[in-house]
C-alpha cells in the first residue's frame, strides 16, 4: 500500500509517528512523508484522488495538517482518523457539546473568545481549569483557585483564541488514560498535568468496566478509531476531560507494530467509522488491562 503522513515538525523526532513509519516500511509498504507547518505546499497538486491508499495525521491541534486532510477527504481519500471526527475532537469547545449532548460524563464546560469575559463565571464554580479550546499536550492549562486570582493570569491567555473554562474536578494527582488501537482499549495511569509530580511515572494499570464503557463509548460518539482518552476518578465517578486523536500510545504493548496494522486495516477498509448516534452504556464486565473495544459496545446493544 501507499500511504502519506502528515506529521508536524513538533513530532519530527517522535517515537510515534515514526516508529509506525519504519514498522510500515519494514513491512514492505511505501510511506511519504509531509511536514505540512515545514514546506511550501502546491495545493492543488498535493492531493489528488488515487494516488494514496489513506492520509495519516500526526499534528498539534491548531497546526495546517488538518487542513491538508481535509482537502484529501474532499478529493475522495481515505483518512485516518476520519478528518471529520478529528476536527469534532481538536475544537475542545465542539467536543464538549457534542459529547454532553450524547451522553458522555463532561464537567460543565464554558467556552469565551476573550480572556476577559472569564470574569462572567460564577464564583461558586471556582476552582476553574482553563485551557484553549485548541490546546494540545498539556499546552496553555492553567488552575485558577479563586476569582481573585484572575487578574494576573489575563496577559498570558490574551494570545490563545478561545478558551474553554471547566470547574476542577477533586483527583488525588493523577489521572487514566486510556488508548484505543486496534479494537482495544489498554489503560495507563499517569501524573495529572495540574499537578506535576516527576515521583509519578506512567504505568499500565487495569481496566474497569466502567471506565472501559466510557472509553468505548468515546470512540462512537466522536466517531475515532485511533484515540486516547483522558478520564479523572472524581468524587462522583470518572469524569472524561481530554480526546486526543492519534496520541502517543505509550504504555501499550508493541505499539508501533498495533498502530501499523490498524492502519493498513483502516485503509483497505476505506477509512473507519464516523460520529454515531448515542447508544446505551456498556454493562459492567469483568474486564483485564487489553480488551476489545468491540466486545464493550455490543454489551451495551445486547447483542
Amino acid at each position: 500500500m501507499r500511504l502519506c503522513f502528515l506529521v508536524e515538525e513538533h513530532y519530527r523526532h517522535d517515537g510515534m509517528p515514526n516508529e509506525v513509519i519504519r514498522q510500515l516500511t519494514a513491512w514492505g509498504h511505501r510511506v511519504d512523508v509531509v511536514r505540512p507547518g515545514g514546506s511550501l505546499l502546491r495545493m492543488t497538486d498535493l492531493v489528488r484522488a488515487g494516488t494514496h491508499d489513506a492520509w495519516v495525521l500526526k499534528t498539534v491541534s491548531g497546526g495546517p495538517g488538518l487542513t491538508l486532510l481535509e482537502a484529501a477527504a474532499a478529493a475522495g481519500v481515505t483518512t485516518v482518523n476520519d478528518a471529520r471526527s478529528i476536527r469534532g475532537v481538536r475544537d475542545k469547545a465542539l467536543a464538549a457539546a457534542l459529547g454532553s449532548a450524547r451522553g458522555l460524563p463532561l464537567p460543565p464546560t464554558y467556552a469565551v473568545a476573550l480572556p476577559e469575559l472569564l470574569a462572567e463565571v460564577p464564583d461558586e464554580l471556582y476552582p476553574l481549569v482553563v485551557k484553549p479550546a485548541d490546546g494540545s499536550s498539556g499546552r496553555g492549562v492553567h488552575l485558577v483557585p479563586s476569582p481573585d486570582r484572575l487578574p494576573a493570569l489575563l496577559p498570558e491567555l490574551a494570545g490563545e483564541g478561545m478558551l474553554i473554562v471547566q470547574p476542577y474536578v477533586a483527583n488525588p494527582g493523577t489521572d487514566i488514560k486510556v488508548y484505543c488501537v486496534n479494537g482495544e482499549l489498554h489503560a495507563t495511569e499517569r501524573c495529572s498535568p495540574l499537578h506535576p509530580d516527576a515521583a509519578v511515572r506512567e504505568r499500565r494499570v487495569p481496566l474497569s468496566a466502567e471506565v472501559a464503557g466510557i472509553a468505548a463509548r468515546v470512540g462512537e460518539v466522536y466517531g475515532l478509531d485511533l484515540y486516547g482518552v483522558d478520564v479523572l476518578l472524581g468524587p462522583d465517578g470518572p469524569v472524561v476531560v481530554d480526546v486526543n486523536d492519534f496520541p502517543s500510545f505509550r504504555q501499550v504493548p508493541d505499539a508501533a507494530a498495533r498502530v501499523a496494522g490498524a492502519v493498513l486495516d483502516l485503509a483497505r477498509a476505506g477509512g473507519g467509522r464516523t460520529s454515531a448516534p448515542a447508544r446505551p452504556q456498556a454493562r459492567p464486565l469483568p474486564l483485564p488491562v487489553a480488551i476489545p473495544a468491540q466486545a464493550v459496545a455490543r454489551a451495551g446493544d445486547g447483542s
